[in-house]
């Protein structure tokens, strides 16, 4: 972790080294780090809504492939990352992933939930 810290955000692993409390509690103030952290979830939330429209355009088989791909793409940009971009850009390619991947599964996951007779009429209209 020291060593990722130093790496990209050096002014919050400079406030890290200087801080000896044991309160983790809002311990930094860094814009940067929280874009970094937060995303992810944005990218999740956001793409969550384009890929409803992919699903019911070419089937869940096909979301799934997109997200697992953009995933697959932005755990790559992350694995090669050189500096605080591109990592964002890779946590933005993995929310997409795992927004195309949670539509998907979703009406999967909602079809278990149904009692046996049903299930047919949910599944028609997923």
């Amino acid at each position: 972790m020291d060593s990722f810290l130093s790496r990209f955000f050096p002014s919050v692993y400079k406030q890290q080294m200087a801080d000896s409390s044991t309160n983790q509690y809002c311990k930094f103030d860094s814009q940067l780090l929280t874009l970094f952290t937060s995303s992810l979830y944005w990218a999740a939330l956001l793409s969550s809504f384009l890929a409803s429209t992919v699903t019911r355009m070419f089937g869940r088989k096909w979301s799934m492939f997109a997200g697992g791909i953009t995933f697959l793409l932005g755990s790559a940009f992350n694995g090669a990352a050189m500096n605080v971009l591109m990592l964002i850009l890779g946590r933005v390619l993995l929310g997409i992933g795992i927004g195309f991947a949670n539509q998907a599964k979703r009406s999967i996951y909602l079809l278990q939930q149904n009692h046996p007779c049903p299930s047919g009429d949910a599944n028609r209209y997923s």
